[in-house]
């Protein structure tokens, strides 16, 4: 989309995040033990385990705090098991949202999202009601500043190795996958020594929804803010269109 810009939105995100970097690191190590449960403690027989390792390094997790991770979760046999939960909803004017939630209490998240909705004048609808509304993808974005390369060149590397889409953005190059080739290409781009500012599936919107009253603007950013609190919180989708 032209004016669109995917990665000013990443930086946003991340500058809301870094003021919680302990619950980013504590979703990221449910990540972890998630992954190494399902594969197993080594990233080369597991791509699970290599994709979220690639984003604690995007979230700028110590190698040292993601290596404890890793033996933490490969010895500890009694570990607390999580699962991963889908909640579906409208925010204020219909705004679609999605929240992914890593849990070890469902009773418990299922109480946190319903409250940060209604709080917000949202509310909690049934599986699937917003869902249609987005395309599962795996999504890459590239930081204009952080690379050398043109970007003829870089949409080669990118569809070679097995990308869908590639698009130049103001401040970024975004490129997208099909989720079941997005572990490879982030590989293939990693082997050629790109820079990654967020790499991760992601639920994107297929169209985007203006929102320019001020009290629903107000209402959804409680929304938000109050998921943002919630540590079984893992990641919040909209169809919101984002200056």
């Amino acid at each position: 989309m032209s004016g669109h810009s995917k990665f000013a939105n990443i930086k946003h995100k991340k500058e809301r995040n870094d003021a919680a970097k302990g619950k980013i690191f504590t979703i990221i190590g449910r990540e972890i033990a998630i992954a190494v449960k399902e594969g197993g403690a080594d990233p080369n027989n597991n791509s699970k385990l290599r994709d979220v390792i690639a984003k604690a390094k995007a979230s700028n997790m110590p190698n040292d705090t993601i290596e404890r991770g890793i033996k933490k979760a490969a010895g500890n046999q009694d570990a607390v098991n999580y699962e991963q939960v889908t909640y579906e909803g409208y925010g204020p004017n219909g705004i679609a949202i999605i929240v992914d939630a890593l849990t070890d209490n469902r009773n418990r998240t299922s109480a946190d999202v319903r409250a940060a909705f209604s709080k917000g004048q949202g509310n909690v609808g049934t599986p699937g009601c917003v869902s249609f509304m987005f395309d599962k993808k795996g999504q890459i974005i590239i930081d204009k500043e952080e690379v050398s390369m043109e970007a003829d060149d870089l949409m080669m590397e990118a569809l070679d190795a097995g990308a869908d889409d590639f698009q130049e953005e103001e401040d970024s190059y975004v490129i997208m996958t099909d989720p079941d080739a997005f572990s490879q290409v982030r590989e293939a781009l990693e082997k050629k020594g790109i820079p990654m500012a967020s790499a991760e599936i992601s639920m994107i919107p297929q169209t985007y929804v203006a929102l320019t009253d001020e009290t629903a603007i107000k209402n959804l950013n409680r929304i938000l803010d109050l998921l943002d609190e919630s540590d079984d919180v893992q990641a919040v989708y909209t169809n919101l269109e984002e200056e």
